[in-house]
């Protein structure tokens, strides 16, 4: 079930449960997973995407073994605000997820997500093309999980400070 913002997903959220955030794109899915306390994300793995069922059961599978409770998909907005192709193709990506798996879901603006990721790469890490092409895409999905998870506590402690 698509859900309309991170905090209805953590509402959602059984105790003890973790969070899977994607960063879905056109080769490969990017994956991080959140502590059971929602507050640290984690890079977790990169898929090579195959055909849907492949990559659907892929995450069924991890969904299981690391007692995944929601998921979390970065929504690739244009710097203006609109939405684009890439945009239709992940909100198609998750209604036939959705079907799959009995999980609540939620989107997160992921805009500039990989270019922050490739900076610190590039920068501070100093780590080879090939390196980074290997990282990025799990490293951007942990980049997107933990904004999500700072706004989700963000809105928590605003809501019990008033």
């Amino acid at each position: 079930m698509l859900l309309g913002n991170p905090g209805e997903l953590r509402a959602r959220l059984a105790p003890g449960r973790r969070l899977l955030g994607l960063d879905v794109g056109g080769k490969t899915i990017g994956l991080a997973l959140s502590d059971t306390t929602l507050t640290i994300a984690s890079a977790y793995a990169t898929i090579r995407r195959a055909k849907f069922a492949a990559d659907a059961a892929e995450l069924a599978r991890i969904v299981a073994a690391e007692g995944v409770g929601g998921l979390l998909l970065g929504l690739p907005i244009n710097m203006d605000g609109s939405e684009g192709p890439r945009c239709q193709s992940l909100r198609a990506f998750q209604r036939n997820l959705e079907a799959k798996l009995d999980l609540p879901m939620a989107f997160w603006d992921e805009r500039l997500s990989s270019a922050a990721v490739q900076r610190l790469l590039t920068d501070e890490v100093d780590a080879s093309r090939a390196r980074r092409a290997q990282l990025v895409d799990k490293l951007a999905a942990a980049y997107i999980l933990q904004g999500a998870l700072e706004a989700i506590t963000s809105a928590t402690l605003t809501s019990i400070l008033k």
